[in-house]
């Protein structure tokens, strides 16, 4: 028989896991451990402060989404993706994007509260464009609100879900990115250009202006993945 304290018992270790897995995932995104670190229990236990049993369930998680590996007898490593898998991300990102500005330049917003989030995303990146003083993971942050913004007003959960996962493990990438000077405002008019090609529903134009936009920021992966390696390592030491 299950108890009321049995229950809140499960319920504390529910939460205690939830909070090791949100952490442990943005520590990874950030590339604050290099490839195939190994993760023990016992370290994560000191870490947190807490008992094996939510740390268990966190690496089962995480481990389940994709953001740590399992090792027969050795625990659980670091999932850090290689040049070749980041690629592929831009490239399954690129095509759920432009299928969305397509389809919006052709029938517009789902609805009212959507064409004025893309009318506030326009006066956002005007506004970016005639100076910020922004850091890079604001930056990276409000363009990856962007495109989800463009996928939402879609009204297509499927693809949003979808583009959320692939941004979520690109978000270091972009902020390595948008570290480069000329890269806020080269990003500002492709942004704009977007948004104007969907106004006058000119479907070619918006298309070729987010494969611009997107491929940018795939050319420049190789050098990221050096840098994010750099810094995962020089955490470490």
């Amino acid at each position: 028989m299950i108890t009321r304290h049995s229950r809140i018992v499960r319920k504390e270790q529910s939460n205690l896991s939830s909070s090791i897995v949100s952490t442990l995932k943005d520590q990874i995104i950030h590339w604050h451990y290099p490839p195939e670190h190994r993760l023990t229990e016992a370290e994560l236990c000191k870490k947190f402060d807490v008992s094996r049993s939510p740390v268990r369930e966190a690496l089962r998680v995480l481990a389940s989404d994709g953001f740590l590996k399992k090792l027969p007898n050795r625990g659980y490593v670091v999932r850090q993706y290689n040049t070749g898998e980041i690629e592929e991300l831009y490239e399954v990102r690129l095509a759920l994007e432009l299928y969305a500005v397509e389809r919006l330049a052709t029938k517009g917003p789902y609805n009212k509260a959507d064409k004025e989030a893309i009318e506030r995303l326009k006066k956002t990146w005007t506004g970016l464009l005639n100076g910020s003083s922004k850091k890079a993971e604001e930056l990276a942050r409000l363009d990856t609100l962007f495109h989800e913004a463009l996928a939402h007003a879609l009204g297509n959960r499927p693809l949003l879900q979808h583009l959320r996962a692939i941004n979520e493990r690109l978000m270091l990438f972009r902020m390595i990115d948008f570290a480069k000077a000329d890269r806020v405002e080269s990003t500002c008019r492709q942004h704009l250009d977007i948004l104007n090609c969907i106004a006058a529903r000119d479907t070619r134009g918006a298309r070729a202006a987010m494969q611009r936009n997107i491929k940018e920021g795939q050319n420049n992966v190789h050098a990221a993945i050096k840098d994010a390696l750099a810094r995962a390592y020089l955490m470490r030491t």
